[in-house]
């Protein structure tokens, strides 16, 4: 029986490892200038959590889920997106009485879906994402718009384009919501079935509908933008203007509903615009949430977030040609003559393991010169030899591969020495 990964997964191997780390490593110093801070959420929730949090009419509580029953007969699903489970914690912790608000959040995650996988659509996927809860001023959906403009222009890309648009408040869905169903309802019959019961349960998201998307009257269809109250353009007015104080170039998108039931206010989307990136665009997409806190068992509380597909990061760097920087080079690789040199080293690399300095040695019994060919694989900056002859003068040979040059380094000065070497220091003493 070959055994492969599940459809819709893959193996991250260590080379491509090395690039995930310097992304998160990079996002987590942007999410601490931005003072956000960490909160890492359970794989699997009550299925309940993701459909009152996402809601019954959207594709994901739908159709993507991976549901399933415990043997206590409890219905969990794996988690297919982040606010929900975030927004839980913060209700079950009762972050909502923090001093400090709001209370700003950073994730990284795996998701899980079920739908077709594509290149940078799998059905497990990595996400970072955040949310930022407490606060009703138009000021941080700017802030967090900004940090997820942040990553990405530090990151290296610069063929993005922000797409914004405004749902609106409660009033001003509930009109707009009616001028769709009066306006889509006579074409009902030639709506795909999707969109049929959207008409019904969420009329918005037909507007967001791939299927129908070339039908006439999705051209026709009223703007969100026509039916916000004075307080939904004061608004957005506010959020597009602290945008343009920050030099965020953006575009108005009325169309942009995004694909979940929970968003009001600002909805958002990052693409990407660079050549041979792919059909589909987004990069990252959020939006305000106000009311979902008091929908999973909070008090009433606004909140804004954002998630980032960090294999569609991925593939916006390659189509860049953003080259990242990944090295897996060794600081140090000891190479063994003899039985007793060979026993010595397991003090010594435990020794120089524990002072910080990264090294490895050989577990295969090789030959000397196949040593010296395994620290090359293996990038070694310095080699380290050991034999009867260091031994007894209880030093090592230590040969900088760089340059050729060798230095015999007693014991005792060993770690000092590697440390100034390896932190660009010239005192070899």
């Amino acid at each position: 029986m070959s055994m492969k990964a599940p459809r819709g997964t893959v193996d991250i191997l260590p080379e491509e490892a090395a690039k995930w780390q310097f992304i998160e490593n990079k996002i987590k110093d942007v999410c601490r200038r931005y003072h956000f801070n960490e909160i890492r959420t359970p794989l699997f929730e009550h299925t309940e959590v993701f459909q009152r949090g996402v809601g019954d009419s959207t594709d994901i509580v739908q159709k993507e889920m991976y549901t399933f029953e415990d043997r206590g007969g409890r219905s969990l699903t794996l988690r297919p997106e982040g606010t929900a489970s975030v927004v839980r914690s913060f209700v079950e912790h009762k972050m909502h009485g923090n001093a400090s608000q709001p209370v700003k959040l950073y994730y990284f995650a795996q998701m899980f879906r079920y739908e077709r996988p594509q290149k940078g659509r799998m059905r497990q996927l990595n996400q970072f994402g955040v949310e930022a809860m407490g606060s009703s001023d138009p000021a941080v959906d700017a802030e967090v718009i900004d940090l997820a403009m942040s990553v990405y222009r530090e990151l290296g890309l610069t063929s993005l384009k922000l797409v914004i648009n405004s749902l609106g408040d409660k009033e001003s869905r509930e009109n707009h919501r009616q001028a769709l169903i009066n306006h889509f309802t006579p074409h009902k019959d030639e709506l795909c079935s999707d969109c049929q019961t959207r008409l019904v349960q969420n009329p918005m998201r037909i507007l967001d509908c791939k299927t129908d998307r070339d039908h006439p009257a999705m051209k026709t269809a009223p703007s969100i933008l026509e039916y916000l109250n004075d307080y939904s353009i004061d608004y957005f007015d506010k959020v597009r203007t602290y945008l343009e104080l920050m030099g965020i170039d953006y575009e108005v998108d009325p169309n942009l509903v995004r694909g979940l039931d929970y968003y009001n206010h600002t909805a958002f989307e990052i693409m990407s615009e660079a050549e041979g990136f792919g059909a589909i665009t987004t990069l990252a997409g959020g939006g305000r949430y106000n009311g979902l806190i008091e929908e999973l068992g909070g008090p009433d509380t606004p909140g804004i977030g954002f998630g980032m597909g960090l294999e569609r990061l991925l593939m916006a760097l390659e189509a860049e040609d953003v080259k990242i920087p990944a090295s897996q080079d060794l600081d140090c690789f000891i190479v063994t003559v003899g039985d007793e040199a060979n026993k010595h080293s397991v003090k010594l690399i435990h020794e120089l393991r524990n002072s910080g300095i990264q090294a490895d040695r050989d577990y295969q019994g090789r030959k000397t010169k196949a040593q010296f060919k395994a620290a090359d694989r293996y990038q070694a900056k310095y080699v380290l030899v050991l034999g009867e002859n260091e031994l007894n003068q209880q030093s090592i040979n230590v040969k900088e591969m760089a340059t050729g040059n060798q230095d015999e380094v007693a014991f005792p000065q060993l770690v000092t020495y590697l440390k100034g070497k390896l932190s660009g220091g010239n005192d070899n003493e």
